[in-house]
């Protein structure tokens, strides 16, 4: 395969966008209101936002009354779900169901079963939300965006090189191989690039481009190099668990030697007391619920 005349090829249907879709238009002012001290905000102007859109509120609904999300009692109306989680774990949601919904309904021609992707994306955000908590990252809220958001590039790939991609995904799946190095092998570029090709076409914030772009290269001497740590370090635990892209990885990982590791090691004192089998065996109850959930929410 002429991997220059892909990589110009993606280029090209990028240019336009017009084979990705965008967020909802309701998230974009939803999270820059959700941006202010949380005494600012209104608890009817959040609602009425989100209830714009009714599907995304039916979603936001739905996913609120999961136990992921803390509510153990069920919530029947977005306001109540606000006032039960708070802004922004419903920031949290919100963005969630809004991508969620981004992904071509027949990308199993493409090789990918969409809900598998989407239960990799979802559970990659809850564990970069606990992992940022035990290790007190200050921003665990960021963390899960952060893990939501990784893996752009594989919509973008999934809607602009359809064909390309499957070639590429068959290719890992039969070799056991990480997504991004068969990527790499057959198309001359990874998920990582498409995905900083949309990530700066929705202008999302700088840290959240680095992960996107960065996410397995990590940079340890850039400014966001912490965030992307932490996505490095819970898409591999994803991808080594039940919450990979469908197929397993054949080979040996030691976080411990990763780079990520190194890099939060400087930065977050409470690494040196993380209760690594603890994380790991939260995430491995994640698991039922978030296929649970995902299938729900998607096949809506």
């Amino acid at each position: 395969m002429n991997t220059v005349a892909t990589k110009s090829t993606l280029l090209g249907r990028m240019e336009g966008l017009q084979h990705v879709p965008t967020i909802p238009a309701v998230l974009t002012p939803l999270l820059r209101y959700l941006e202010q001290p949380v005494e600012q905000l209104d608890v009817q102007k959040v609602t009425d936002m989100i209830a714009q859109d009714k599907s995304l509120a039916v979603q936001c609904l739905h996913m609120a009354n999961s136990p992921l999300f803390g509510r153990w009692q069920k919530v029947d109306s977005l306001r109540g779900a606000i006032v039960g989680l708070g802004f922004h774990r419903l920031s949290d949601i919100a963005m969630s169901c809004g991508v969620l919904n981004m992904m071509p309904k027949d990308s199993n021609g493409a090789g990918i079963d969409p809900v598998v992707f989407w239960e990799h994306s979802l559970g990659c955000a809850l564990v970069c939300r606990r992992f940022a908590r035990q290790i007190s990252y200050p921003d665990s809220s960021k963390a899960y965006l952060a893990g939501l958001l990784h893996d752009l590039g594989i919509i973008v790939n999934l809607w602009a090189l359809p064909k390309e991609f499957r070639s590429a995904y068959e290719f890992a799946r039969t070799q056991g191989i990480p997504l991004h190095e068969a990527e790499q092998f057959i198309l001359g570029f990874t998920h990582c690039e498409s995905g900083r090709l949309l990530a700066d076409k929705w202008e999302l914030a700088p840290d959240l481009r680095e992960v996107v772009s960065q996410h397995h290269s990590l940079q340890p001497t850039h400014e966001h190099a912490g965030l992307v740590a932490i996505v490095e370090l819970s898409d591999l635990l994803c991808r080594v668990s039940g919450l990979n892209y469908g197929y397993v990885e054949n080979r040996q990982v030691n976080l411990l030697e990763q780079p990520g590791f190194a890099v939060l090691s400087q930065q977050c004192k409470g690494l040196k007391d993380l209760d690594w089998a603890r994380l790991t065996f939260e995430m491995d109850s994640y698991m039922d619920e978030v296929r649970a959930l995902v299938s729900a929410i998607y096949r809506k």
